[in-house]
């Protein structure tokens, strides 16, 4: 139990690595543990003795369907973009599928593209539902002082799509998808722009809201040198 103990305070040490979060802001310890206890997941990434990433998911069940609900995954800076991020979704993944769970949830900031891009078409999640503000205003710089707008990642992991997307089989794109686009540059206008960001998250929100109420979901992500953007069609299960 002392050694369990341990493991989780290294992620909370990791939040504050990761994210600069205030005391106020960091999962505390007994969160971890707690997680893990009652069938959900913690997960932590090493270079030899050095944590350098973690996963932390909560069980969840939603009208009679059991669940993940994926909480947080972070890299620390050194790591980022170093395949550290995908194997320990791909572990969240494997356990699932060992323990007969076909979905796993999690949020992500919409302005974040790299994540959209990763999370729609590396890992082959959906996305159909947008949540205003969800947490707050936070302390953290990460979130520049904007509201903490998310969307939900729906990723099926039994899915015929999670599979082609991982085995790095393309899918067609409908020529008549919506889309939203967003500057690459978005985060340093919300650092060094905050209004302006505001102005930009608020036009993002207000698009999602009208496509997804249409019935369309975002299955694709494209980028250029000018802006990242979501691709929604028509989806039904």
């Amino acid at each position: 139990m002392m050694e369990e103990a341990q493991e989780m305070s290294v992620c909370v040490e990791l939040q504050q690595r990761i994210w600069g979060y205030a005391p106020i802001d960091t999962v505390p310890d007994q969160i971890f543990i707690v997680a893990k206890k009652t069938g959900g997941q913690v997960m932590t990434a090493y270079d030899g003795d050095t944590a350098v990433g973690f996963a932390l998911a909560f069980a969840a069940m939603r009208d009679g369907l059991t669940y993940l609900h994926s909480h947080m995954v972070g890299v620390v800076e050194d790591y980022q973009n170093r395949g550290v991020g995908q194997l320990l979704k791909l572990a969240q993944r494997e356990d699932a599928l060992d323990r007969g769970i076909s979905l796993i949830e999690w949020t992500f900031d919409p302005l974040q593209l790299k994540n959209a891009h990763f999370n729609i078409e590396r890992l082959g999640a959906i996305v159909r539902h947008y949540l205003p503000n969800l947490y707050g205003r936070t302390s953290s710089p990460l979130h520049a002082g904007l509201p903490t707008d998310r969307l939900v990642a729906e990723w099926w992991v039994r899915s015929q799509r999670v599979e082609d997307v991982l085995a790095g089989r393309p899918r067609a794109k409908r020529a008549d998808c919506e889309r939203i686009a967003i500057p690459v540059g978005i985060r340093g206008i919300c650092r060094d722009e905050p209004q302006l960001g505001e102005k930009i998250q608020a036009k993002v929100r207000e698009q999602f809201v009208a496509n997804v109420s249409e019935g369309r979901a975002a299955v694709g992500f494209e980028f250029n040198e000018e802006q990242g953007t979501y691709l929604l069609e028509p989806y039904e299960d």
